[in-house]
């Protein structure tokens, strides 16, 4: 079996493992903060886990990163769909949590605030625009109170009589 030296060609990055990485390091860091999570079987969902802040339960997807590129991190706010590539909506996940390995640092953003570009870029160094760094570590954001119910039946939402408190 041959050595390994400085001129071997770089190992080549199986994204699988590293996504397995991400999602263990989420489970150890909010299993630590006191959240408790569960897992789908299979990976036919589109989130990873479920995460019940003891008010609601919420639909994560995890997204991991370790390459460097125009001095940010990036990852995609998008899944294979068979077709090509389609971006997470509203109805497939709550929540993004994009795990920049290097620096065991996670940008926890809630599902849309990319708007149409689902090409995601982090800078955690202050390189450029930091347009998501108000989501850096924002594990805040679980514990915030559930969504009142919407009324359908033409109801202005503080006219519901979900919303009444009994």
């Amino acid at each position: 079996m041959p050595l390994l030296t400085d001129d071997a060609p770089p190992a080549v990055k199986n994204t699988k493992r590293t996504g397995e990485f991400s999602e263990a390091a989420f489970l150890h860091r909010a299993e630590g903060l006191g959240f408790k999570l569960a897992k789908p079987w299979g990976d036919s969902e589109r989130y990873d886990f479920v995460l019940d802040s003891g008010s609601r339960l919420w639909k994560v997807q995890i997204k991991g990163t370790e390459t460097l590129r125009a001095r940010g991190y990036e990852v995609r706010a998008s899944y294979t769909d068979g077709k090509g590539r389609a971006n997470y909506q509203p109805g497939d996940i709550d929540v993004l949590a994009a795990h920049v390995i290097p620096l065991d640092l996670w940008y926890i953003l809630p599902v849309g605030v990319w708007g149409d570009h689902p090409m995601l870029r982090f800078y955690p160094h202050g390189a450029k625009c930091c347009k998501y760094e108000q989501y850096r570590e924002a594990w805040d954001l679980f514990r915030q109170p559930p969504d009142p119910p919407l009324c359908h039946q033409g109801y202005e939402r503080d006219e519901c009589p979900l919303n009444r408190e009994i």
